[in-house]
């Protein structure tokens, strides 16, 4: 029992660390890209959260994240809170939900897969629904912009979190693990990251060529 509670008790720890990084992301890597939407590592680290307490954790953290930025910084009000809870559920609790159906490198991929594509779809309902509020014009104005701008901004959004998250998770999850606020992971065969991290590289040197090219920088 006393070691149940012990390592409930650690779980609870690496939450709030994490949902600090988390708050701390957004406030200090907050990079614009288009309109009044910014970039922000903040569901990397809920997502790592979520894949190793389950999607509840990530939701709960992402609540947390929302309500801190909205009463410190954030000049969005409601509207804002609403959408940052709703954009960082899709991701992170659709990603932890499939990679908890299937605890391996495949079902880590097609869960990030997933939560990236989820949100890009979600995002584009629920600004074509919340938007016309916060920007006070026309719903058929925000039409016009869904797909030239939400929908993309999403995308390289998602993707960019899901490339991070496979490059840090493994390095966390292990951090975290040798200073004994995780249980001992179950006796596997080592695999070589040599693979992971290359296709993760490359996929975020794409990403961010992307992104230079749709900013007209390159």
């Amino acid at each position: 029992m006393q070691n149940t509670t012990t390592w409930r008790l650690r779980r609870l720890t690496v939450m709030a660390m994490l949902t600090a990084l988390s708050y701390a992301a957004v406030f200090f890597v907050r990079i614009p890209v288009v309109l009044f939407l910014s970039y922000e590592p903040k569901d990397v680290l809920l997502t790592i959260g979520a894949f190793l307490f389950g999607p509840m954790a990530g939701a709960c953290m992402a609540v947390v994240v929302a309500l801190l930025e909205m009463v410190t910084f954030s000049t969005t009000g409601a509207i804002g809170l609403a959408m940052n809870i709703i954009s960082s559920c899709l991701f992170v609790c659709t990603a932890s939900l499939i990679y908890h159906r299937k605890r391996t490198l495949s079902g880590a991929v097609i869960g990030l897969i997933c939560g990236a594509l989820l949100t890009t779809a979600g995002m584009v309902l629920w600004n074509y629904l919340i938007t016309p509020l916060y920007m006070t014009v026309s719903r058929s104005e925000i039409a016009g912009m869904l797909l030239p701008v939400f929908a993309p901004f999403n995308l390289l959004k998602g993707s960019i979190n899901a490339a991070l998250t496979m490059l840090l998770y493994k390095t966390v999850s292990s951090a975290l693990r040798a200073a004994r606020l995780l249980p001992p992971a179950e006796a596997v065969g080592k695999k070589s990251r040599i693979p992971v991290w290359l296709i993760t590289l490359f996929v975020l040197a794409t990403l961010v060529l992307i992104l230079l090219s749709w900013k007209g920088i390159i």
